[in-house]
C-alpha cells in the first residue's frame, strides 16, 4: 500500500526553496559543486542545479558520487569530478532519502580528505533513524517512521513522487 507523502509540486517547490537556500550560503561565491549520490541522489542534484543556474551568476557543476551503497566502508568512492578540480570549493552533497545517514556519511569522509571552501549536505526526504552524526543542512521534508516503513522517491518527468510504503 503507498501512502503519499509529497506530491509533484511539492517535490518542485522544496527544491526550488532548497536551490534558494544553497545560494544564501554561497551568494559570494564564483562556483557552486552539487555533488549527486548516484541514484536518487544524482537525480535530485540535477533539478537543484537546474533551479541554482536560473537564479544564480555563479557556476554550477555536476559531480556524480558513485560508491557501493550496501557496503560502503569497503568499496571505492569515485567522483566524476577530480579531486584538484574541487579544492577549496563550495560542495553540497546531495541524496534523496537521509535514512541511517551511512550513504551520506561516506560521502561526506570521502570530500574531508580534501581542503574544501565548505561542505554542506541537502536531502529531499530526512528521515530521523540516524546511525551516524551527520544531518542534513537542507531538506525538504523531515519524517517520522517506522523502521520498518520504506521511503520511495520516484523521479519521472511532470511526475516527481514521494511515497512511503
Amino acid at each position: 500500500m503507498q501512502n503519499k507523502i509529497l506530491s509533484h509540486e511539492q517535490i518542485q517547490h522544496k527544491t526550488r526553496r532548497i536551490a534558494y537556500q544553497i545560494l544564501e550560503a554561497n551568494v559570494d561565491e564564483k562556483e557552486i559543486i552539487i555533488a549527486g549520490i548516484d541514484g536518487g541522489g544524482l537525480k535530485f542534484a540535477k533539478k537543484i542545479k537546474k533551479i541554482l543556474e536560473s537564479i544564480c551568476k555563479a557556476k554550477i557543476s555536476l559531480c556524480k558520487i558513485q560508491m557501493d551503497k550496501e557496503n560502503p566502508l569497503n568499496s571505492e568512492i569515485s567522483t566524476s569530478i577530480l579531486e584538484k578540480d574541487y579544492v577549496n570549493k563550495s560542495i553540497v552533497l546531495v541524496d534523496d532519502v537521509l535514512n541511517s545517514g551511512t550513504t551520506l556519511i561516506y560521502g561526506v569522509h570521502h570530500f574531508l580528505k580534501t581542503p574544501l571552501k565548505q561542505l554542506k549536505t541537502a536531502v529531499l526526504v530526512n528521515r530521523n533513524h540516524k546511525k551516524y552524526p551527520v544531518k542534513a543542512d537542507y531538506k525538504g521534508i523531515s519524517l517520522s517512521t517506522s523502521l520498518q516503513e520504506h521511503v520511495n522517491v520516484k523521479f519521472e518527468t511532470n511526475n516527481d513522487l514521494v511515497y512511503l510504503d
